[in-house]
């Protein structure tokens, strides 16, 4: 007999070799049903496996985060099936889930589309219908690259083949399909009934643009209709409010060919971005941080003496003089912010130095991989870098936290998430300098009072981070502030500090930005709002309009007041019609319009519409100018 614990802390024997499933019918018959696969001392695995030892057991269903990755792996292995018998002559690759979903790359002579999707769904209800049982295969790498070649799978045959030899191979059969993978799987196809193909893409052969282009599906699965329902109405509303159509309703930017993944801001979307500029300067200066500005263009030897020539390299656009000197424009800031600190001697009176800058950054990114504001290769960044002292960390931890979470919440954001990213698998520093700081932002994340989430190997490569997640307002999560522990980058670059003794140490590095790049969290701002930004940051707060051009005079007099008092105005006094004028300005979303005919002019009033009402309230031009700046002020 063997003894498995349960999450609740309870112990109960089973005969040894007992599987999952049979753990998973003694407990319930429905349970059985709703299983998965079992997770054995952390470890998950198929539910028809034996266990052999006393272990530490949870039984995976749907309604687990495990479980609808499960779900989404045997999706699309579903869909890799489907296609290969509708179209025997594609070669599959790679297929993972992802976060909402799943994706499977493909090679194929004839280019799919979206409209072939309601033929690949039927084949994949049809499998599931058959409902053929999910079993898992170990083979010889040699022999697993032998079968995939016989059968024309020749990519799966180059991916099993760069496996080391002596390493097993583990394949998934269900029915007549065998594919690679690690699994888990549920034990049959019959599970994964709520999905649905959402988009096809190109994506280079193992991401390298000199390789062949394949063909990429996404699709989405859920365990219940409700979830995929819910998930189907979000992206819905998620195309409703893409940054890129918005961006030219708004009149906000544009991007060409001829600058590509550098965006062109107009005069509303320069005024956003400068509203948002002006509002983090205020709020870092008032939290003791110094504003630096440093060159766009820096000499390669920094990259390579920092570390990042060898991890960005390729990425870096470069420059070369005539006397054959090579200038990189610089992809982060960071070892520019070491040279000024490296200015005069410091003291460790002289810290913590907050030292933050608005940097210009250029990383090239794959033409494929742009996308709007949200991927680009010219961007700011609202960077910072903390120079402190080791016994600091913690207290400037907190101090951040507190500042990053009153910026998200002046812009709407309530809900933060936090991933701690540990040691990625290429990095720079020893293990102890790694298990130093990994230790030191473990202690001060929980004494800022932050649940964080484990992020595996998704580490800077000179230091652990935390990432903060922001929920939109439809649902959607996004990564945008950072915080990270750096031993390394003052060691490599020579930073250093004289202590209270005399003697000279290191400073810690933290690197934090809370909003990232500004084109991302402009795009992002933009979806959350739908464009229809608060007053306090709507790049036309305030617009007046006349009925007749008797009132012309009148409306110039209130637009120029209405800009002396730093309301931002516009003017129409054009022989359109009113409800023209009205249609125009609720297109672009202007919070109010302050409409303008003769009867305003004889009271010296305004009607007021505010946007997405159609009522109008009389106000007085005094009222308007409160009304505006007690917005402004709360945020200014």
């Amino acid at each position: 007999m063997i003894n498995l614990t349960f999450p609740d802390g309870s112990v109960k024997q089973y005969p040894k070799d007992v599987t999952g499933f049979d753990v998973a019918k003694s407990i319930a018959v429905s349970l059985s049903k709703d299983a998965l696969a079992v997770e054995i001392n952390g470890n998950e695995q198929d539910l028809y496996i034996p266990i052999t030892t006393d272990a530490t057991i949870k039984i995976i269903t749907g309604k687990s985060e495990q479980g609808l990755e499960i779900i989404r792996h045997d999706t699309a292995h579903i869909f890799a099936q489907s296609l290969k018998e509708l179209y025997p002559d594609a070669q599959i690759t790679i297929g993972p889930s992802i976060e909402n979903g799943f994706y499977y790359d493909f090679s194929y002579k004839t280019k799919l589309s979206e409209h072939d999707f309601a033929t690949i769904e039927a084949k994949m209800r049809e499998i599931v219908k058959r409902n053929d049982s999910i079993t898992r295969e170990e083979w010889d790498r040699d022999d697993a690259v032998e079968f995939f070649k016989s059968i024309g799978e020749h990519y799966k045959s180059e991916i099993i083949g760069s496996i080391p030899a002596d390493q097993k191979i583990s394949l998934y059969r269900q029915g007549d399909f065998l594919d690679l993978c690690r699994g888990p799987h549920a034990m049959t196809t019959g599970y994964p009934k709520h999905f649905k193909l959402t988009k096809i893409a190109g994506a280079y052969w193992r991401g390298d643009h000199r390789n062949e282009m394949l063909q990429r599906v996404y699709g989405t699965a859920w365990a219940t209709k409700e979830q995929l329902e819910q998930y189907l109405a979000m992206v819905e509303e998620a195309e409703k409010r893409d940054h890129r159509k918005l961006g030219r309703e708004l009149d906000l930017f544009h991007f060409q060919d001829e600058a590509r993944g550098m965006p062109f801001w107009h005069d509303n979307g320069w005024t956003l971005y400068r509203l948002i500029e002006k509002y983090i300067r205020n709020k870092i200066r008032k939290d003791g941080y110094i504003e630096v500005k440093t060159p766009i263009l820096v000499d390669r030897a920094l990259w390579e003496a920092s570390g990042h020539w060898e991890k960005f390299g390729v990425n870096m656009f470069t420059s070369h003089t005539k006397d054959e000197e090579v200038l990189a424009l610089k992809p982060m800031n960071c070892p520019c912010h070491v040279q000024i600190f490296n200015q005069g001697i410091k003291s460790y009176r002289d810290l913590p130095i907050r030292m933050a800058e608005f940097g210009t950054c250029h990383r090239y990114e794959p033409s494929g991989a742009l996308h709007g504001l949200m991927r680009v290769r010219g961007f700011v960044q609202d960077d910072a870098h903390i120079f402190c002292e080791e016994s600091q960390i913690t207290e400037e931890t907190i101090k951040f936290c507190a500042l990053l979470k009153e910026i998200y919440a002046d812009f709407g954001f309530v809900g933060v998430k936090v991933k701690f990213s540990d040691r990625p698998e290429v990095r720079a520093g020893s293990d102890a300098t790694w298990d130093k700081s990994e230790q030191a932002l473990l202690d001060a994340a929980k004494a800022s009072g932050l649940e964080c989430i484990l992020n595996p190997g998704e580490g800077a490569f000179y230091g652990p981070k935390l990432e903060f997640v922001l929920k939109d307002s439809i649902g959607r999560d996004w990564q945008c502030g950072t915080l990270q522990v750096d031993f390394v980058l003052p060691e490599r670059l020579e930073a250093e500090y004289v202590t209270a003794g005399g003697g000279k140490e290191r400073p810690v590095m933290l690197h934090r930005a809370i909003i990232g790049s500004f084109e991302r969290f402009i795009g992002i701002l933009i979806e959350q709002y739908a464009g229809k930004f608060p007053l306090w940051l709507a790049p036309v707060q305030v617009a007046v309009v006349t009925i007749t051009n008797d009132a012309d005079g009148y409306a110039r007099e209130i637009a120029q007041k209405l800009r002396d008092a730093s309301v931002r105005t516009e003017l129409d006094i054009s022989n359109e019609k009113i409800n023209y004028k009205i249609r125009a300005f609720s297109i672009q979303k202007v919070p109010m319009i302050a409409v303008i005919g003769k009867k305003e002019q004889e009271d010296g009033t305004v009607a007021v519409r505010f946007f997405g009402s159609d009522d109008q309230k009389i106000m007085t031009l005094e009222e308007i100018i409160a009304m505006v700046n007690a917005e402004n002020n709360a945020k200014f």
